[in-house]
């Protein structure tokens, strides 16, 4: 039987450092351990395929390309809304805004001001960047019908959201 393996429908508890290209962290959960559901497209693809079959302990390195990461760059995420959209107040460049689109909720940053138009950008922030893993497995679980149903764990407590 695989149970200790990484596999589709596993809960993974696993520990990641996520550096660019360059060597900078970018994230990490060395504070808390990440738990997330093997095969139900809850991580990017590229490292949810590189871990399958690792077992816990197994310890591994994983450069992801874009295109099984956040994405490439695509230059028509970026647009102007007129700044009364925004109350008439210039946001700053950087901050992230939530909007309403055809498609639903999207997330957009602030890139800067244009006389009276607000360029955003709703690239995902690492859409285009190379990403390097160093992840730790540390458990694997089955996961309860509940959490199958659901596509993600609900952790020790139970159901988060």
């Amino acid at each position: 039987m695989v149970a200790d393996l990484v596999s589709p429908d596993k809960v993974i508890k696993m520990n990641y450092t996520l550096t660019d290209a360059t060597g900078n962290v970018l994230d990490s959960s060395q504070e808390e351990p990440m738990e997330y559901l093997q095969g139900h497209q809850n991580i990017i693809p590229g490292l949810e395929n590189a871990l399958e079959g690792l077992k816990p302990g197994d310890k591994k390195q994983v450069t992801v390309q874009p295109e099984q990461g956040y994405g490439n760059h695509n230059p028509e995420l970026i647009f102007g809304l007129p700044l009364e959209q925004f109350g008439g107040e210039a946001p700053q460049p950087g901050m992230v805004v939530q909007l309403q689109s055809e498609e639903g909720v999207m997330m957009a940053t602030i890139v800067k001001q244009e006389g009276e138009q607000i360029i955003l950008d709703a690239n995902h922030p690492l859409a285009g960047q190379v990403l390097n893993f160093e992840v730790e497995i540390l458990g694997i679980r089955e996961a309860s019908p509940e959490e199958l149903t659901h596509g993600h764990p609900h952790g020790p407590h139970g159901h988060h959201h």
